[in-house]
């Protein structure tokens, strides 16, 4: 019999069912969580699905992924009755050769491709057994760039099904200070506007979504299937007229450059309009609507030029003029009676509207080229290296050269190397009602010059991004990062060089010498945000050059990518899944690849298990083929598990056994954790955050040998907030409030969430989960950390690291070789109550001390 097909599809950060959905009793989509976190500019952004196949039968289940263009894939696993299946980062050639092999063997190749304006897709598949569940985890990384002002983290929603666990939980910290946060889309308004909790407290801001499934059937874009909209977190920073935000640690620096209250620089802009036959219809009517809206945002100061061509070039006027009032009606007009037909000589028209600024030369105004055209070079000089090569030299590196390709028939590889040879960008103009909007969106971006000939330098700095501009715009921003030379900030001299209307600025650091991040960035953070910026430009730069300069390129992009496990259009990710299945192998796509561009391939009878890592696996936990599930919480550093209960020989309970409580650890290298006891009634330190002022401990069940009874959370010398099993308290002062209901709880920077059994806790950059957990009638506590401080000198149970050992095998026992010293240990297991319905783990069962960084004794404290 064939298998019945479940495909579960998430785009973006959204999840939906594709088009032949089974029944909904036939699967579940349990579990939705999006978590972001956003330092410095730099998003890190996880979407965990997890699914229930509820038939009698297997079923195949697709995960289905759209991330924004911008983005890199990092991570990708799938965790399966136990069992953690990763995606493995390799060569194109690689993934190639895999794909190859499927073709010979007939097997179909799957699809990746371009989406929309922002999205692209990634999918996947994956035989459930009867009544088992699957975990889908996909980590990616993008740099938010800002336009008109703010960043915009956006994230779309559609389930195609009520998720009774949907969360979004988005976190940010900017260490220049945030300056304001808003939450846009369809899903913040009326009925979903109350599952929003937005905080913002100086540098630090946190948003939560967490519908409830009424909601989530009844807000304007829902129904039976769920949500359907998008959720915009917009946010900007602090701004000054200074050197900006500059952030070192570990070696490296990212410096974000957009200093505000400049005057503006007037400007000479040429608007260079296809009028050829392809742009009929809508598209010239869109143009010349975005023209006239253009024309009238010019200032009196500003000088223009406009001209439109098809085989012939269409002038208006032939030199620059002022924008003044008459004028700019004349050209109004002529933009009204600009008409389409005949062929597209690009070359003429570019070079005509280059010369048209270069006779007209003004001291203290920046020169601006605007390309508009939805078509191949079809009459004139048609060839593209020739256009390119007579572009460059008519523009000579004077002024930027802006290309905006209408629709998907445009050649945008053209375009785009046009406009990167020339200082300037491509961009995408969709062939859409909203298109007179997207023009006159771009030409807001560079309608205000504020400096020309921007250079910026770091003393003691290397192996440095992109550092000369040739012009800043307002409501925009220049990131540079490199390395510093032997990791001395003291040596460390950035400033930046300008042109301001008509005089030289230098922007320097009026303190001397640049302030270390470390303990407020997490470790690696600014090696990966310099790496990212690294291979983007890499690969804008491999469109520019040639022959040995390309490879050289190419090999370098390559080996960054690898090395951060970046997908970019040189690697591929290679999905692995259980023996007997389908392997996939994930390209990124080029802009302008559409369906029909292969890019996820799959292939037959590939095994592509690679068991456990701590890469992909940060639990550490073995694959137990008993297993049901076992849930993956990111960056959890220790799970409770309750000893099996003793009986005496009659079967009765032996009450004199002292209650005991077991610890999962999770390990370095190898696939079986660590546990150990912890005998009596003791007070845990399970997170101390001396430079926040944050402290979190907790007090173990005297009745249970479960979790914990108690757990307190003091945020500031006054004010703290207690958990037990029968609800929360808010201490202010001498003042007590307790949580009633499931209304949120702020204040300040601290977020409590009480969901059904569970209690949701973010405060500062630090983010946990307790659950609920109930055993023989009596409930505990247990607490999970979702989100790990980024600071360096956090300590507490939580905060472990993993542990590290080797295993010696002896003829009588195991031994493992811990810190130099080898300990015998037994097999045994334990109970994860990190998950919330717990499932028992095989571990190797030591003495605290063992497993511990420090003794057991450094993590009590006197008191709650």
């Amino acid at each position: 019999m064939e298998r019945a097909v479940v495909r579960l599809t998430l785009f973006g950060l959204l999840v939906s069912l594709a088009a032949s959905q089974p029944k909904k009793e036939d699967r579940d989509i349990y579990s939705f969580h999006i978590n972001s976190t956003v330092t410095s500019r730099y998003a890190t952004t996880i979407i965990t699905s997890r699914v229930v196949n509820r038939m009698n039968e297997s079923k195949e289940i697709e995960f289905h992924v759209q991330i924004p263009k911008n983005a890199f894939i990092s991570k990708f696993t799938m965790l399966i009755d136990g069992q953690v299946y990763d995606g493995v980062v390799k060569t194109k050639e690689q993934a190639q050769q895999q794909y190859t092999a499927a073709v010979s063997r007939g097997q179909s190749a799957g699809i990746v491709s371009s989406v929309g304006r922002t999205m692209e897709e990634f999918k996947t598949s994956v035989t459930v057994a009867a009544h088992k569940k699957v975990t889908f985890k996909l980590t990616y990384e993008e740099l938010l760039k800002r336009t008109h002002g703010k960043y915009e983290l956006q994230i779309h929603a559609r389930p195609m099904q009520p998720v009774k666990d949907f969360k979004v939980d988005v976190y940010i910290h900017e260490k220049a200070g945030i300056s304001f946060i808003d939450v846009k889309g369809g899903l913040s308004t009326k009925a979903l506007a109350n599952a929003i909790t937005k905080t913002h407290a100086d540098k630090q801001a946190w948003v939560y979504f967490y519908p409830t499934e009424d909601q989530q059937k009844t807000c304007d874009s829902c129904g039976e299937q769920g949500m359907n909209g998008d959720l915009v977190i917009v946010y900007d920073v602090n701004r000054n007229n200074g050197l900006g935000d500059i952030k070192t640690s570990d070696g490296y620096f990212v410096h974000h450059f957009a200093p505000s209250s400049l005057s503006r620089i007037p400007k000479n802009v040429v608007f260079v309009i296809d009028q050829s036959g392809s742009m009929h219809g809508r598209k010239m009517q869109q143009t010349r609507t975005a023209l006239i809206h253009i024309l009238n945002d010019l200032a009196e100061d500003d000088y223009f030029g406009l001209l439109s061509f098809n085989s012939d070039i269409f002038h208006w006027k032939r030199e620059l003029v002022q924008a003044t009032s008459l004028n700019l009606e004349g050209a109004k007009k002529f933009a009204q009676n600009i008409v389409d037909g005949g062929g597209t000589d690009i070359n003429a028209a570019v070079l005509e509207g280059a010369r048209m600024l270069n006779t007209h030369p003004r001291e203290g105004s920046a020169s601006i080229l605007i390309l508009l055209t939805d078509g191949d070079p079809t009459s004139g000089e048609t060839n593209p290296e020739n256009i390119h090569s007579n572009v460059r030299q008519a523009i000579a590196g004077k002024f930027p050269f802006y290309c905006l390709g209408f629709g998907f028939d445009v050649n945008f590889a053209f375009l785009e190397k046009m406009s990167l040879s020339n200082s300037g960008v491509a961009r995408r103009i969709y062939d859409d009602s909203d298109a007179d909007l997207q023009l006159k969106g771009f030409y807001e971006e560079v309608a205000t010059p504020l400096l020309t000939d921007v250079k910026m330098i770091y003393g003691g700095g290397t192996n440095l991004t992109q550092t000369n501009f040739s012009q800043y715009y307002n409501g925009s921003e220049f990131v540079v990062a490199g390395e510093i030379i032997d990791n001395n900030i003291e040596t460390f001299r950035p400033q930046v060089l300008a042109i301001s209307r008509k005089r030289k600025v230098t922007f320097v650091n009026t303190q001397g010498s640049v302030d270390s991040s470390a303990g407020t960035v997490a470790d690696g953070l600014l090696q990966r945000v310099w790496a990212y910026l690294t291979v983007k430009q890499l690969l804008e730069k491999e469109l520019l050059v040639s022959g040995p300069e390309k490879e050289k390129v190419k090999s370098e992009t390559l080996e960054l990518s690898l090395k951060y496990s970046f997908v970019t259009p040189l690697t591929s990710m290679v999905v692995t899944k259980p023996q007997g299945e389908n392997t996939d192998v994930l390209h990124k796509p080029k802009e302008g690849e559409g369906a029909g561009d292969v890019g996820l391939y799959g292939e037959a009878g590939f095994p592509g298990f690679h068991g456990w890592s701590p890469l992909s696996n940060p639990l550490g936990f073995p694959a137990v083929p008993s297993l049901s599930l076992v849930t993956d919480y990111s960056d959890y550093s220790v799970h409770a598990a309750s000893v099996p209960e003793l009986f005496d020989i009659d079967g009765t309970f032996e009450t004199s056994v002292p209650v005991s409580h077991r610890f999962l650890l999770k390990t370095e290298n190898q696939s079986t954790p660590l546990c150990f006891d912890v005998n009596g009634v003791v007070i845990f330190k399970l997170l101390h955050y001396p430079s926040k002022e944050l402290y979190i401990n907790g007090e173990l069940d005297s009745v249970t040998n479960g979790g914990f009874t108690k757990i307190v959370i003091h945020v500031s010398a006054d004010q703290r907030v207690e958990i037990d099993t029968k609800g929360i308290n808010l201490h202010q002062g001498q003042s007590t409030t307790p949580h009633i209901g499931q209304n949120p709880i702020t204040a300040g920077s601290l977020t409590v969430i009480r969901r059904d059994k569970e209690i949701d806790v973010a405060v500062e950059d630090v983010r946990l989960v307790i659950l609920v957990h109930e055993k023989d009638g009596d409930k505990f506590l247990w607490p999970a950390l979702r989100l790990k401080p980024s600071a360096s000198n956090i300590e507490g149970l939580l905060a472990l690291k993993p542990a590290d050992y080797q295993e010696v095998q002896q003829q009588s026992d195991t031994k493992l070789k811990i810190k130099d010293r080898e300990i015998s240990v037994s097999s045994s297991t334990a109970d994860d109550y990190s998950n919330p319905h717990p499932v028992p783990i095989r571990c190797w069962l030591i003495s605290a001390d063992f497993a511990l960084e420090r003794t057991l004794n450094d993590y009590f404290v006197a008191q709650l």
